[in-house]
């Protein structure tokens, strides 16, 4: 696995600017984003709306969906309504996390959250709205691809994010918290579910809109899947090494309510060691795609190295 994924560590791919290409992505999706939301009566339940979805953060969810668009033959065109959609998805799923009744947090991307600013019943109204829109979205704003595939579409964002994804990795996530003999089984069941399964999404959709074979969508799957228990580890490490102000949210706060997490039971040093043997498997999925995935793979590295 370590000697397949150091192919990629050519002097070739080593040139790919992952920042110059982040910033460029993230540019045209905050773009996206603000014309997506015009402010219109009533004023309140939009400016909220818009509070959360334009504070800004990596957008790394957005670019992930552009980016596996690109790569399988497709244009940033074609896939930027469901990577608006899955990033008003995601904004939604942090509003009410952060509530009182869920995590109970003050901050997030270095702001007041939602429910600080405009309380907590226009804040649950915010992320109703977020959801419903993104599918809204997907549905009126989708040019140039075939009707069953953006109904695929529709259908993968659904799955990820109900029962079977986030929302049930969030009900195992809240049943388990100061349960000090959580299992391995069951964090990863919470994780693959909470994070990954959006994660997936966002790279199984961007193939669904060119129409890749089944080969591909589960080579896909396979990469996004473990990229995003990568990103679940590395947010469990950065809760405990980080500062509030790297984070842009309360630190420490898993440890503070006792909740399982991988350095807990593995410890710093393997958990950083698990997140990179995942993400080399993530970039062996991506070897038949060729140079073309050099933005996934290096986006993949991107999510090991990253400090907030």
């Amino acid at each position: 696995m370590v000697a397949a994924h150091n192919l990629h560590k050519t002097p070739e791919s080593a040139k790919f600017d992952l920042l110059a290409y982040l910033k460029e992505r993230q540019k045209l999706c905050e773009t996206a984003l603000d014309n997506a939301i015009p402010i219109r009566y009533p004023d309140k339940i939009y400016e909220s709306m818009r509070y959360s979805l334009l504070a800004g953060g990596k957008r790394l969810r957005p670019i992930l969906c552009l980016a596996t668009c690109e790569m399988t033959g497709g244009t940033i065109e074609m896939a930027m309504p469901t990577a608006c959609a899955l990033e008003m998805i995601h904004t939604m799923s942090l509003i009410h996390d952060d509530l009182p009744a869920m995590d109970n947090d003050d901050y997030r991307r270095g702001k007041l959250t939602n429910h600080k600013v405009y309380g907590e019943d226009i804040a649950i109204l915010a992320g109703d709205g977020l959801l419903a829109l993104a599918f809204e979205h997907v549905a009126t704003s989708t040019q140039n691809v075939p009707t069953e595939r953006v109904l695929q579409v529709i259908a993968r964002l659904g799955r990820a994010l109900g029962a079977a994804g986030l929302v049930g990795g969030q009900v195992v996530d809240l049943e388990s918290e100061g349960k000090p003999d959580i299992s391995l089984e069951t964090l990863n069941f919470i994780h693959n579910h909470k994070t990954a399964a959006l994660l997936e999404a966002c790279v199984a959709c961007g193939g669904v809109l060119t129409g890749v074979s089944s080969e591909d969508l589960q080579r896909l799957s396979r990469y996004a899947q473990n990229i995003g228990l990568a990103f679940q580890i590395v947010d469990d490490i950065l809760d405990i090494t980080a500062t509030q102000e790297q984070l842009g949210k309360t630190a420490g706060k898993d440890q503070k309510a006792n909740k399982v997490t991988y350095p807990k039971l593995w410890g710093l040093e393997e958990s950083r060691t698990k997140a990179q043997q995942l993400i080399e498997a993530a970039c062996v999925e991506l070897d038949s795609f060729g140079d073309k995935a050099k933005p996934l793979i290096a986006i993949a590295q991107y999510i090991i190295s990253r400090d907030r």
